[in-house]
Order: C-alpha cells, then sequence, then structure tokens
C-alpha cells in the first residue's frame, strides 16, 4: 500500500514569464504602457507649453502689430515708412567740431528743432524732455536729449544752464526739414520727435503734446526693448 500523497498537476511544472494579460495587469499604475501612450504624454506636454505661451505671443502681436479699431496704443504718431538718419546730416557740437548726427545710434534720442534763439514754446519743450527722460528712473542713461539749432547764434546762459544734460547741436535746416515731417498745418519746430537706437525715425508727438502720454510711450519702449 503506498503511503505517498497524491501529487497536485501544477506541481513539477517549470515557472515561466506571465503571459501578456498577465503582465498588462502587473504594470505600475498611471504610469504610460507602450509607446502610442508616451507619445501621447509629449503631445499634451507640448499643448501645455503653448497655452501657457500664448497670452505673451498675443499680447506682442497686439501691441507691435495690429492696431486696434478703437485707436492705436500710442500716444505719438508712428513713421510708415520709417527714415533714418541721413548719411549727410552733419551738425556742430558744442565744441565747435562737425559731426555726423547718425553717429548719435545706440541709444533712443528725442529731439527738438528750434532756432537758438529759443522762445517760451522752444523752452518748454526742452523742459518736457528733461522731465520725460528723467521720469524713467534708471533707464534714462537710454535716452539723449537733442536739440537742433538752425542757426549759430549765442544760446542763453539761462538756457545752457537749465539743460546741461541737452545736446546743442546746430544743423541745416534744408536737411533737417527734408528729413524730419511735420503734421498738417503744423512746423517742424512744433513737435518733439522720437529716433530708435538703429537710427529711425520712428515718431512724432502732436503740437501741444502732452508730456505725461510721451512719458508713457517711452516707457513701453524702453520695456519692451532690448536695444539701445
Amino acid at each position: 500500500m503506498s503511503t505517498q500523497t497524491p501529487r497536485s498537476p501544477e506541481v513539477g511544472k517549470p515557472v515561466g514569464k506571465p503571459t501578456g494579460k498577465s503582465a498588462a495587469a502587473k504594470a505600475m499604475p498611471g504610469q504610460p504602457n507602450g509607446p502610442g501612450s508616451w507619445r501621447r504624454g509629449r503631445w499634451v506636454l507640448l499643448l501645455l507649453a503653448v497655452i501657457c505661451a500664448a497670452p505673451i505671443a498675443i499680447s506682442y502681436f497686439v501691441y507691435y502689430v495690429v492696431k486696434p479699431a478703437g485707436g492705436s496704443t500710442n500716444y505719438g504718431a508712428l513713421i510708415e515708412p520709417q527714415r533714418p538718419i541721413p548719411g549727410s546730416l552733419v551738425v556742430t557740437g558744442a565744441d565747435g567740431k562737425p559731426l555726423k548726427l547718425d553717429s548719435l545710434r545706440g541709444r533712443w534720442l528725442m529731439i527738438s528743432v528750434d532756432s537758438s534763439a529759443c522762445d517760451k514754446a522752444c523752452a518748454t519743450k526742452l523742459y518736457f524732455m528733461r522731465q520725460i527722460r528723467a521720469a524713467q528712473g534708471p533707464e534714462r542713461e537710454r535716452v539723449v536729449e537733442v536739440w537742433l539749432r538752425t542757426d549759430a547764434d549765442k544760446v542763453a546762459d539761462v538756457i545752457q544752464t537749465a539743460y546741461p544734460n541737452t545736446d546743442m547741436l546746430i544743423a541745416d535746416p534744408a536737411q533737417v526739414a527734408a528729413w524730419l515731417p511735420a503734421d498738417t498745418d503744423t512746423r517742424i519746430t512744433e513737435h518733439i520727435y522720437l529716433v530708435d537706437p538703429n537710427g529711425n525715425l520712428m515718431m512724432r508727438f502732436p503740437k501741444d503734446a502732452n508730456p505725461s502720454k510721451i512719458k508713457t510711450d517711452l516707457t513701453k519702449l524702453l520695456k519692451w526693448s532690448t536695444i539701445g
């Protein structure tokens, strides 16, 4: 009579790797199961990146390209097409030496044009430019105030003392008039102009301009621009 216990039919069979179904069942929860899942994950990350970047891209596009139906975002009139500083425009500095105006490229230029006599309207523009530049805080070093004088007469001491940081340059009035456009029924002496660091005439501010609005335009340009 046998004393051995009957063996289970499973005993003795080699232990193999789990089948496809059992392997899938043991996959870590929340982990991608195959190349298709990884591809879907990459597309999801790309979509999230696009969604996050879209507001910034749209704001740049609207500010620099689109002019809203209710008005533009800038106070000054954009000069289109751009007018670079003429290479032939030679001015005379305080030291009496000639220099090309386009040698001032590299910083933002606020320009006014007047005779050396500088009447009340002229002095007001110089004052506005000085205050607008000062209001830029640490960014003010990126801005230069330029007074293009249309004659070589002496400038009053009170003007020279009040505006020591203004470049007072003598320029040929005919050349200046050919470069700077005036608004309808105005003269170039009634405007303040803005030239970008690349030497392109960019903006013309209106006659009797609001200095606070000029300041706002310049602040935006300095904020978004990486040049100058």
